[in-house]
């Protein structure tokens, strides 16, 4: 790919904004300054996922993943860097120059996750081209979908295609472009049998499988073919990209409606999601006609709490779906229920009917999951009294997966009405599911943790930590995570451009007071002793700031967001989430505690410059020590003499510098 231009890369930055883009994966609410929301990357009761407008940034108290737009576009979606500022010029509307096409061994360089992105995203331009530029695509293919209903313009937003009934067309065409047959394989579009390979979706329509962020991870293919041997639907096959558990068809499209309307709806099949789409109903999505999962309504969960599942009058498929219904209510939303008449479907209904009409019907005929399971289940079980009474368990099984209180106490009474039982009845009944709930959970939690025990017992050493592994992790902390190092570069990237007064001595030998900028007097500290950082982010960053000042510039913080190095964006993101907190030394160190950082800043400057010029000096007295103790017999006396002599010099440099910081502290 073609490497966007820097001038570019900032407008991308200037235009997004971070709350839209996040906007589209999670829910978010204003908490203060900020917006808050459940993390994308884990699964969690309360927020603590925070997106901070002002300063354009996110950070997931969760996982401890944070930094820009473009951070959370690689986290979320696994897209490279120029993936993510694509994306967002694609939605800000910002021209990048057009690339060149890759060749095959720029393609060979991509990581296999990228490649198959890169494969999906050309199969569905094959499609779409075969569907509107070829004899048989529109013959067959584009006839199909003029005959469902589907408009031009919906034919295109949902990306539908044709496959030609062609061995080997898709996967020939692929092969001369260069991309590996393996890759192929991988996401399923090419079968191989016999030393043969051929389309696995050859003759038929193409419906594309979207992420939230629309990246194609699969396809559907629908067969035209009647031959009831011939299986009517095929999926793409599972991939490191495509986990059907977790994708939820339409989302991408439906996601902003559903944050509107705070509403999700819920079909079975790509056509009922396109067919209501086209009727007006934009927040809909399916679970493209597997069981609902876990992961699919925590999807819906990030935009939204209310979901309506909307079925069809087949009376077998509904009874199979409880078990979906009570997911949704175990995950803490509110479920609803609209039954369509008897032989038609979401798609078949909104052609039959105006969109009012649709929306009509829709709310008209919305049920709780109490009065739908005992419509469907009275009807077929009839007034067998043991029958009857195996449904109030079944209703009293559902009130009781509810995690919320209040929501329990407000069903109870209703399947206490329902039944014309005494409520006292139905809340024992929920009482004891959830007892056996939590007690079935203990056991497993109790379970896990004797395995671990028998592992501890037959390998007295499985859980012990290694010595050496815990001096290694001790020593890495030392020298890897100092705070003082840390603290320096804080204060070098949130103060670097601003002015303090420092002491300076003239040609006359006098002390004369001096302004000069925190990253110059900083970077010239450092100089003066050759210091370096052992951080190799910090030095990435001390890197940066010195090229700047060669060229007589100054770095604010929107500077370093717009790297390209995520670990310098977290760094970023982590001192300006905390920006309010205090230098680590005049808190825990020195007990000054102020308003605002910046009232002391040149005290907190110069304060923060010796403790890290401290740090490293304790650092070499101790390595010293270390040598004289354990290989002074295996050095020259010459040598020997020098490292004392260097440790006495640098006990004088620790008195000073201690000085310096007792000067400094109570100025």
């Amino acid at each position: 790919m073609a490497k966007i231009p820097p001038h570019i890369i900032d407008d991308i930055m200037q235009t997004a904004r971070i709350e839209e883009v996040i906007g589209e994966f999670v829910q978010l609410k204003r908490a203060g300054s900020n917006l808050k929301g459940l993390s994308p990357f884990t699964d969690e009761k309360t927020p603590s996922f925070v997106v901070s407008p002002a300063k354009q940034i996110f950070k997931c108290f969760s996982t401890g993943k944070g930094g820009t737009v473009v951070s959370f576009l690689m986290e979320k979606e696994h897209y490279s860097y120029p993936e993510a500022l694509r994306w967002l010029a694609d939605k800000y509307g910002i021209q990048i120059p057009e690339d060149k096409p890759a060749t095959p061994e720029e393609l060979a360089a991509i990581s296999e996750r990228e490649s198959l992105h890169i494969i999906n995203d050309f199969a569905k331009d094959h499609f779409v081209e075969n569907l509107h530029n070829s004899d048989e695509g529109k013959k067959i293919g584009l006839s199909y979908f003029i005959e469902r209903g589907f408009r031009p313009e919906i034919i295109e937003k949902f990306q539908l295609g044709y496959c030609l009934n062609k061995s080997d067309d898709f996967t020939k065409t692929a092969l001369d472009k260069g991309y590996k047959k393996e890759y192929l394989e991988k996401v399923g579009l090419t079968k191989t049998k016999d030393d043969r390979s051929f389309d696995f979706f050859r003759g038929r329509v193409m419906f594309p499988i979207h992420s939230v962020s629309g990246r194609v991870l699969g396809f559907g293919g629908r067969t035209l073919f009647t031959d009831k041997k011939i299986a009517k639907y095929f999926n793409s096959p599972e991939s490191i990209i495509y986990n059907k558990s977790e994708i939820l068809y339409g989302l991408h499209f439906a996601k902003g409606d559903i944050i509107k309307y705070d509403m999700c709806y819920l079909c079975e099949g790509y056509t009922d999601v396109i067919s209501m789409y086209q009727a007006g109903i934009q927040n809909v999505v399916s679970s493209s006609g597997t069981s609902l999962t876990r992961e699919q309504i925590r999807l819906v969960k990030r935009y939204t709490k209310n979901m309506t599942i909307l079925y069809d009058g087949d009376a077998a498929g509904i009874k199979a779906s409880f078990r979906g219904i009570d997911l949704i209510l175990e995950e803490g939303l509110n479920v609803k229920v609209v039954l369509f008449p008897e032989g038609e479907d979401p798609d078949s209904y909104s052609k039959s009917v105006s969109s009012t009409e649709l929306e009509d019907y829709i709310k008209e005929h919305q049920q709780d999951f109490i009065s739908f399971k005992a419509d469907i289940l009275l009807e077929t079980e009839g007034d067998d009294p043991i029958k009857r009474a195996e449904l109030i368990r079944n209703i009293s099984h559902s009130v009781s997966l509810i995690p919320d209180q209040i929501t329990r106490n407000v069903f109870v009474p209703e399947v206490a009405k329902r039944f014309n039982i005494k409520e006292e009845v139905i809340w024992s009944e929920v009482t004891k599911e959830r007892s056996n709930a939590a007690e079935k959970e203990f056991k497993e939690a109790q379970r896990k943790q004797n395995a671990a025990d028998t592992i501890a017992h037959d390998d007295p050493y499985a859980f012990e930590p290694n010595p050496m592994e815990e001096v290694q992790e001790i020593q890495q902390l030392v020298e890897v995570d100092d705070p003082n190092e840390y603290d320096l570069m804080r204060i070098m990237v949130l103060y670097g451009p601003l002015a303090i007064a420092t002491d300076h001595i003239n040609e006359e030998g006098k002390k004369e007071s001096v302004e000069t900028s925190v990253a110059e007097l900083i970077c010239h500290e450092l100089a003066i002793d050759e210091l370096v950082f052992d951080r190799p982010v910090f030095n990435r960053l001390h890197q940066l700031i010195l090229d700047s000042l060669g060229e007589n510039t100054l770095l604010k913080t929107s500077y370093f967001k717009r790297q390209e190095d995520q670990e310098i964006i977290q760094f970023i993101t982590e001192v300006e989430m905390n920006q309010h907190e205090l230098s680590h030394n005049w808190v825990t160190k020195h007990n000054i505690y102020t308003s605002s950082e910046k009232d002391k800043l040149q005290q907190a400057v110069m304060g923060s410059i010796y403790a890290f010029k401290s740090s490293k000096v304790e650092k070499r007295i101790g390595e010293i020590q270390t040598v004289l103790k354990n290989k002074a017999g295996d050095i020259s006396d010459e040598e020997l003499m020098d490292l004392l002599a260097e440790q006495v010099s640098l006990e004088q440099v620790k008195r000073m510098i201690s000085e310096k910081l007792g000067r400094i502290v109570i100025r």
